[in-house]
């Protein structure tokens, strides 16, 4: 007789065995034991919660810091047509009673929120109604004042051990060192759980730091060296444009993916990447929610990540069908620079947060008490250009009040164009009879929307552009025109971002109760900076074995795979560091060369000279010059 839980595995997910300890988990939440479950990136997390949930009476209560998670897992689950429900920030009261009332009456096996949703009277006095038969806390480690992410408003949790203290818990994340598995076990006030961590070695992943001078040319090389499909991580927006373009030129079929890209194009994207249309994806690290692919190849880090918790999840997506599997971190010179300048330099103080609030309340108008769940379209490189805000600083201090429960911050680019024809139709005809070049335009959209006369109507620009075969850029023009002849009013914003106020407008007050976490955010940065700047540096040790005696994992050996374990079995073989060094001084004695020149001249392994190199710049026996090319001290 089949199993209870592989049942449900078989009838919802097609799937006849489970993955690593998932079982385990599941049958220790079916005894009611409270569990905490570390499984890696790729180990199945939802799978833990959700199997238990539907073999139970009742709903499950899953607690989530990310809408975009929170919105994707309810998508899946709807697919598979099992009832959910997700309720993030930005619901008008009237709809959130609504939905609550669904989940006591509707037969809701799933009901996602927000760690600030618990917050409100509303949501707590609904939830006391509820038949909760388990309570999942997702990104657990956002608990933790040492997490990667920590969130002030995740400690309120305890509200639902307090509205049902039988009911048990269940906590789960991928990334958590022994110091903040044990703040989440206090903090949840996990009674004597169960512990499940799985162990973050993989056999089949080979991590690798490399030195490059010339970034691109390291890209090419390794994407020539080792076939399939390939994820490259970049920084910001406009590297994961041009990197994009500078593969695409190059003969790759590549594309980019981040924060600012239209949800409809994202999806259009994605899906060619999983199909195999398109190689390479690159990507800010917006890119790594819902991905499934098991076969990535190559996982290219193109610039230093911000913590090894980042770099250990992006770099797990690659080799998940246990075949080999490479993650490069490229790394120059300034690299260290701009991280600190990136992360530390920019971190903001109190008065900062203070200054930043209070004109993110006078932009959108905000009086004192008022603004709760309210949203708005939010231009932040216009905010920062209105008040002269440094945008780097302005943006951790907009992360830091979302982090805290003070707004939500979601970045997202939109356009919203709307129309509203203010004239009776006679004088509009009129104008357009004497300003014929108009009539063309106006008519496409009289004849698209019928109800421009009466109320402010969004229109597609680009659909009227495809009817009237005009540019986008010419429908925008003569719908100015008109409004500066006051024919009717129009409004044409592009926001890159949603901002919604949490809490009401109270200035000092609002940032005084949280200022405590921003010195305890500022000093977990920095030590997780330093952390990874200390991982790209250390050439001693296996890149496996650093990763997880980070993690909590001492008792481990070398992987065998990585850039240091292959260099080691190199030297132990025929080959002698001495010699290569030799070699590359002869050479530069005649000329000065770059890296790329050296390799094509030497007849070693490219991680043996990238070795000797980076052995010999630090002993200053060469230096590199303006050129980037390596010369003689």
């Amino acid at each position: 007789m089949i199993n209870p839980p592989i049942k449900i595995l078989q009838q919802y997910w097609n799937h006849n065995t489970f993955k690593p300890l998932q079982e385990e988990v599941i049958n220790a939440v079916l005894e009611g034991e409270d569990v905490f479950a570390l499984l890696p990136t790729g180990g199945g997390k939802s799978i833990c919660f959700q199997v238990p949930a539907l073999l139970k009476e009742g709903i499950c209560i899953v607690i989530s810091p990310l809408i975009a998670l929170m919105q994707d897992q309810v998508q899946h689950l709807s697919n598979k047509n099992i009832k959910s429900i997700a309720l993030p920030s930005g619901i008008k009261y009237a709809e959130l009673d609504t939905l609550l009332d669904n989940c006591i009456y509707g037969n809701y096996k799933f009901l996602y929120l927000s760690p600030e949703r618990l917050q409100q009277d509303i949501v707590q006095e609904r939830l006391r109604k509820m038949n909760i038969n388990l309570i999942a806390v997702d990104e657990a480690h956002c608990i933790s004042q040492w997490g990667n992410d920590f969130r002030p408003s995740y400690k309120k949790i305890e509200i639902l051990r307090n509205i049902h203290p039988s009911v048990p818990i269940i906590a789960l994340t991928a990334s958590a060192t022994p110091e903040v598995v044990e703040d989440i076990i206090t903090e949840l006030d996990l009674f004597q759980p169960k512990v499940f961590r799985q162990s973050f070695f993989r056999s089949n992943l080979g991590y690798r730091v490399e030195h490059a001078d010339d970034k691109n040319y390291s890209l090419i090389r390794i994407l020539n060296t080792y076939p399939g499909t390939s994820i490259v991580y970049v920084r910001n927006r406009k590297s994961a444009i041009e990197i994009s373009n500078f593969l695409t030129t190059n003969g790759y079929t590549a594309t980019y993916y981040h924060g600012g890209v239209d949800s409809n194009e994202k999806t259009k994207r994605f899906k060619r990447w999983m199909q195999e249309e398109i190689r390479v994806m690159v990507a800010t690290n917006a890119f790594g929610m819902g991905i499934d692919k098991s076969n990535v190849r190559t996982v290219i880090h193109y610039t230093i990540p911000e913590s090894i918790e980042s770099y250990f999840q992006e770099a797990g997506r690659a080799g998940r069908d246990g075949k080999p599997s490479f993650t490069f971190l490229l790394k120059n010179e300034n690299d260290h620079y701009r991280l600190r300048n990136q992360f530390i330099k920019v971190l903001p103080d109190i008065d900062m947060v203070k200054l930043v609030y209070r004109k993110l309340c006078n932009y959108f108008q905000i009086p004192y008490g008022e603004g709760e769940q309210t949203k708005f379209d939010f231009s932040f490189t216009n905010f920062c250009a209105i008040y002269n805000l440094h945008t780097l600083t302005t943006y951790a201090t907009l992360q830091f009040l979302d982090r805290c429960g003070v707004i939500r911050f979601m970045q997202r680019f939109t356009k919203k164009t709307s129309v509203h024809i203010t004239t009776s139709g006679n004088q509009l005809l009129n104008f357009l009879e004497n300003h014929k070049e108009h009539q063309l335009i106006i008519k496409a959209i009289l004849r698209t929307y019928g109800g421009v006369f009466d109320e402010e109507t969004v229109i597609n620009i680009s659909q009227i552009a495809s009817k009237t075969n005009q540019s986008e850029t010419r429908i925008v023009q003569t719908l100015e025109q008109l409004k500066k002849v006051d024919l009717l009013e129009f409004t044409h914003q592009i926001s890159d971002a949603d901002i919604i106020f949490l809490v009401p407008r109270e200035d000092e007050h609002t940032i005084n109760r949280i200022k405590h976490h921003l010195t305890k955010q500022n000093a977990s940065k920095v030590k997780k900076i330093e952390a990874i700047l200390e991982f790209t540096n250390d050439n001693h040790t296996c890149r496996s074995r650093q990763l997880l005696h980070y993690f909590g994992e001492n008792d481990t050996s070398d992987c065998g795979i990585c850039d240091y374990c292959e260099s080691r079995n190199n030297k132990i073989g025929t080959v002698n560091l001495d010699d290569i060094k030799e070699s590359i001084i002869e050479l530069l004695k005649t000329k000065n060369l770059s890296s790329r020149d050296l390799l094509s001249a030497l007849p070693y392994s490219e991680e043996l000279v990238l070795k000797v190199l980076r052995e010999m710049n630090e002993h200053q026996i060469i230096k590199i010059n303006y050129d980037n090319n390596y010369q003689l001290v």
